[in-house]
């Protein structure tokens, strides 16, 4: 009878998934990591949601920026560099377009309808 075979270890794990996947892996932690140290060293009280909501902004971004920014570097830490930048400014720019989106959205009614109210339908209800 032979023993049993031994699990792999966290090393052999790691080695056998794709490069892609453990790049884009490390850049997500980094992004998440640099929102984490901003949180932790601001003085505003925040809730759950809205750091959550941060990290996860800025986990997808590096790892979205580490993966189509790759081939570009030769320097592994110039490339992390980049990637955990993207992701301590990413919180900021997702604000920005949010705001930017919801102001045109906003213009378009306006200009829909200029008087600002909107059209109801006002007679009896349908049964």
């Amino acid at each position: 009878m032979s023993p049993p075979p031994t699990p792999p270890s966290e090393s052999q794990i790691i080695a056998g998934l794709p490069p892609e996947i453990k790049d884009g892996v490390i850049a997500s932690i980094l992004g998440g990591m640099a929102m984490t140290a901003r949180i932790l060293m601001s003085t505003e009280p925040v809730s759950f949601g809205f750091v959550l909501r941060r990290f996860l902004a800025a986990s997808i971004t590096a790892a979205l920026v580490g993966l189509g920014t790759k081939d570009y570097f030769h320097s592994t830490g110039l490339w992390l560099a980049v990637s955990g930048g993207s992701g301590y400014a990413a919180p900021e720019v997702t604000d920005y377009l949010l705001r930017w989106v919801k102001a045109k959205g906003e213009a378009e009614i306006k200009k829909a309808n200029p008087r600002g109210k909107a059209k109801t339908k006002s007679g009896p209800k349908r049964r």
